[in-house]
């Protein structure tokens, strides 16, 4: 048994009991839409809230948790996830519309996929969420950093936001309690986000369709969908473009490694079938060096980085 093994056997004999699955040294790369980064040490999939709930109530509080959702917008770095990664899964999956009234709703879990809620919103004739197809991942991580597309934010449709604490206290938040900003909330870091309902308007679910594949289409033109990468890397600066930014300091197809910016859409980093963690993240801080070097702004990480380095592999901030 390994050091890393030995540890993560030690760290299961002090979790309490669940429902769900409880899994030591879990590979992440695989769930993660990079398809790169180290292992879970330990890692949690809770059934439902009332799982996940007396898990968090009677975990040690020195053990640190991580929550991760479908990873489209994360980096697991390559030394892998100290402490327990929950992953929610379908016990947070489902979606519910009412069409009542002026302002007809949809109350998702934190686990569904945003293009799965924009599709059941379209069908039942609920107008306002359409812009949800261009948002890669789940409604948690959307909520967590208030994730936008094409006019619209995740701050302009939350009705509440239900939460589970770090001491298994349930809570439920109005949206304008979430401390929405631009690509941020102000939920602390150590809740976690298990659903949310959504308010739309009364629409026509012909013309909603149109509108979802306009926004698909263009995507699809736009972006590098079907590489592996994750997502938008850096946040825009106000008054800016990241992605004009970068191009502009000579950074569009640069290689590092394993990783390169993106040829089509220069704010998006891509595993180009050989890079590590360090690889991508390397070269996000060069992109990042350059662009301070060239035009005096600091671009600020979009995509969320957890875990640590493998050995011998330098920390970035």
């Amino acid at each position: 048994m390994t050091e890393r093994q030995a540890f993560a056997a030690g760290l299961l004999d002090r979790l309490p009991p669940v429902r769900g699955r409880i899994t030591a040294n879990a590979p992440l790369a695989p769930v993660t839409w990079f398809r790169v980064g180290g292992p879970a040490e330990v890692l949690f999939r809770p059934v439902d809230r009332d799982d996940l709930a007396g898990f968090l109530a009677d975990c040690p509080s020195d053990v640190p948790v991580t929550v991760i959702g479908v990873a489209s917008n994360l980096l697991v770095r390559d030394g892998g996830v100290p402490g327990v990664v929950i992953r929610l899964g379908r016990g947070f999956a489902g979606i519910e519309v009412d069409r009542a009234g002026d302002e007809p709703t949809v109350t998702t879990g934190s686990a569904a996929l945003d293009v799965h809620v924009a599709r059941v919103a379209g069908e039942a004739g609920i107008a306002g969420l359409e812009f949800l197809v261009g948002i890669p991942g789940s409604i948690g991580g959307g909520l967590r950093m208030n994730a936008g597309a094409y006019g619209r934010e995740f701050k302009d449709v939350v009705w509440t936001v239900d939460t589970v604490d770090r001491q298994g206290q349930v809570r439920t938040l109005t949206g304008d309690a979430c401390g929405f900003g631009y690509r941020h909330s102000g939920l602390p870091q150590d809740w976690i986000l298990t659903g949310a309902v959504l308010v739309g308007e009364p629409g026509d679910p012909e013309r909603i369709a149109m509108r979802m594949a306009e926004i698909s289409t263009q995507r699809s033109e736009t972006q590098p969908i079907r590489s592996r990468t994750g997502g938008s890397t850096f946040a825009n600066p106000e008054g800016g473009k990241a992605w004009q930014l970068i191009d502009g300091a000579g950074c569009r197809g640069l290689v590092l490694g394993g990783a390169q910016v993106s040829p089509m859409h220069c704010n998006f980093l891509l595993n180009t079938g050989s890079a590590t963690a360090a690889d991508l993240e390397a070269l996000g801080e060069e992109v990042r060096r350059r662009v301070k070097d060239r035009f005096g702004v600091e671009l600020r990480w979009e995509i969320r980085r957890i875990g640590v380095p493998a050995e011998g592999v330098p920390a970035h901030g």
